[in-house]
């Protein structure tokens, strides 16, 4: 009973840290809107590791990679 115990809160303390340390997904661009999704590889947001373009006719260009760590701009076309 106590190895069943112990294996369920191992389980829901996996399960806890996978969804709290998942990586952050920017918010979707609105229509008539451009908008730019900066990238960085840690908390200080000094080096930027990738960067996501949407224009205003919804044309998305991104280069490099994606991190939890990110800026999101949007500006009205």
């Amino acid at each position: 009973m106590i190895r069943r115990a112990l294996l369920a809160t191992v389980l829901a303390l996996a399960a806890v840290t996978t969804v709290t340390t998942g990586t952050a997904q920017a918010r979707a661009c609105k229509l008539g809107h451009a908008c730019v999704t900066v990238y960085y590889s840690d908390s200080t947001r000094t080096t930027v590791v990738g960067e996501k373009y949407e224009d205003c006719n919804g044309a998305v260009d991104m280069w490099g990679v994606r991190s939890g760590y990110l800026d999101f701009y949007e500006s009205p076309c």
